[in-house]
């Protein structure tokens, strides 16, 4: 596999609570000119990338990165993001709620952001590191009925990062027209490999373009 085609599968990252209108220009230049798929960025960039690079694909987060933020804040949230200009949202699922076993409650959060995210992509933030097996089935059966585009491993924030047993989980688990993005942790080209290779449509990962092409 080809650092090209790993390219159109990363969503290129920065969401350091400290990023710089240069750092976040840098991380779109670098996604214009290696053809990522997407830019994830904090949500208040998102009016000024897209004032800047009108054609680049922009993601942002929800409920970020604990998820616990109220249901209704979180479509707040994720509206203003579409009207600013993001095309794909990652929101967090409460963690308390999936500890708590009120699975339908995540699932009905989910379904009610996929309605404010109308034709865009979301993808769910499930954070497997604290989660046990059976949880993380549970979030898999949440996320496809609940209609979300993707479910996604981590934040990046948490105790640990995307791990290959928890894409294998997903690929048994999810439905047919859910994909898997991994996050937290990718940080060679051979992880990068294995996770596409293993059904990861999308990683995100703030390294990727620096080292693949081995711009300092």
């Amino acid at each position: 596999m080809d650092n090209k085609e790993i390219l159109k599968h990363i969503d290129h990252t920065l969401l350091k609570a400290y990023s710089t209108w240069d750092s976040i220009k840098l991380l779109c230049d670098e996604a214009v000119e290696y053809e990522t798929a997407s830019v994830c960025v904090p949500q208040t960039y998102i009016k000024r990338i897209k004032e800047n690079y009108p054609s680049l694909n922009i993601c942002t987060v929800i409920g970020f990165p604990l998820g616990y933020n109220s249901t209704k804040s979180k479509i707040v949230e994720t509206k203003e993001a579409i009207i600013d200009g993001a095309n794909e949202i990652d929101m967090v699922v409460n963690i308390s709620d999936v500890k708590n076993g009120n699975y339908k409650k995540v699932e009905d959060e989910i379904r009610e952001i996929k309605k404010a995210c109308g034709d865009k992509v979301l993808k769910v933030i499930i954070e497997t590191c604290y989660l046990s097996k059976n949880e993380k089935i549970a979030m898999c059966e949440a996320v496809t009925n609940a209609g979300a585009d993707y479910i996604k491993t981590s934040t990046g924030f948490g105790t640990d990062g995307a791990r290959m047993e928890d894409i294998l989980i997903f690929k048994e688990y999810i439905g047919e027209n859910v994909k898997i993005k991994a996050a937290g942790g990718v940080k060679t080209k051979d992880d990068l490999i294995a996770f596409i290779e293993a059904g990861c449509d999308r990683i995100g990962t703030s390294s990727a373009v620096k080292m693949l092409t081995n711009k300092h």
